[in-house]
């Protein structure tokens, strides 16, 4: 296992654990504002999970096509192989859909078909595709109201299954419609270009993140003036959803933080056996997303004794404390999970389904 990937797993690993207490919270908790510090803790992982998840999303595409030629016949190939993997992709987020309307895959997967056009264009122009993203979404927000078909009492959303219904809310005002969300899954390719073996190239990604997160966070603070007016307020103060500029750069910093972290750890501590547990956890993300999402909550209705609907929690929240050992608890497990499956396969359940699928055996 090369130091390069592991840091690379290990990052995938912190994510998961992240959409862990997110998702957990989130039907059996509370994701509304909370004073306990053990909720406000909870709270912190939403937004900065994902945007990290897509942002690795878009950086393993880039580091699969890092690996080889940039021939004329290895580029169809690999377009072949992104292609096929979004409609995996694609096909099981949307059966998942019927029991968990949160999901993210079917939003993966339209990320990588969109990603196998723009595979080969010089990396520079990631960072303007991401922006370009941006900038549509925000003026799409003054000609279509963000709140269409959303009942923000239960969070459903009415006319998903229409073809007007499905088109707006996976290009606009889904969970992680491609407008804006496309934007981590670019800013992701163009850092899977950089040389991550370099100390300097994970200083300055870290020290961009740095300075991003904390003038974002000042400008937080600053908002919550009681002289700054409603709009400016819940612009910048918003969070996950609408995904307003603010919020995409402060989750950006932080993901940007994280990364350059969890690329030194693994290069530090390669041969530590609790890291390379982590990094083979990470190497499994696919199938553990999946499984918190169907048997993690089905455990949890049990523990808590109450209804999972997929829906936002209508009956009194569990406490944020037991969330999160529940969280923690389910993460140990599939660490767990990971170290016995790993002695007899190399990639996860449904990651080596995956695999098979798109034809990727030699990559």
């Amino acid at each position: 296992m090369n130091q390069r990937i592991i840091g690379f797993d290990l990052a995938r690993a912190y994510a998961i654990f992240g959409m862990f207490i997110v998702n957990f919270n989130y039907c059996f908790g509370s994701v509304l504002q909370t004073n306990e510090p053990v909720g406000r803790f909870l709270n912190f992982f939403t937004g900065n999970s994902t945007s990290i998840f897509i942002i690795l999303a878009g950086m393993g595409v880039s580091l699969l096509v890092n690996k080889t030629e940039d021939s004329a016949k290895e580029k169809t190939k690999l377009r072949s192989i992104i292609f096929k993997r979004s409609w995996f992709l694609l096909a099981i987020g949307l059966l998942l859909f019927t029991w968990w309307p949160g999901d993210i895959l079917h939003f993966y997967g339209g990320y990588m078909h969109l990603a196998a056009f723009i595979l080969f264009i010089p990396k520079r122009y990631y960072l303007w595709v991401a922006s370009f993203v941006i900038i549509v979404y925000h003026v799409l927000l003054w000609l279509i109201p963000v709140e269409t078909s959303w009942n923000f009492n239960t969070f459903e959303y009415a006319d998903f299954w229409t073809p007007i219904g499905f088109l707006r809310n996976t290009f606009y005002n889904g969970w992680n419609s491609f407008l804006p969300w496309f934007s981590f899954f670019a800013l992701g390719m163009w850092l899977g270009k950089l040389n991550w073996n370099s100390t300097i190239v994970r200083k300055k990604v870290f020290f961009i993140g740095f300075l991003l997160f904390t003038i974002v966070q000042l400008i937080r603070f600053w908002a919550k003036n009681p002289f700054i007016d409603d709009f400016t307020h819940r612009y910048i103060l918003s969070e996950y959803f609408p995904p307003y500029f603010p919020f995409l750069a402060v989750t950006a910093g932080f993901a940007l933080m994280v990364i350059p972290i969890c690329m030194h750890v693994g290069e530090r501590f390669s041969q530590n056996k609790i890291i390379q547990l982590l990094a083979q956890t990470g190497k499994m993300t696919l199938s553990f997303y999946v499984i918190h999402i169907t048997l993690g909550m089905l455990l949890l209705e049990q523990i808590t004794h109450k209804k999972y609907t997929g829906f936002l929690e209508d009956e009194t929240p569990t406490l944020p404390i037991y969330i999160l050992l529940f969280a923690i608890f389910f993460f140990i497990m599939c660490v767990c999970f990971s170290w016995f499956w790993s002695k007899k396969f190399k990639n996860g359940p449904l990651e080596t389904l995956m695999r098979k699928i798109s034809n990727q055996n030699n990559l």
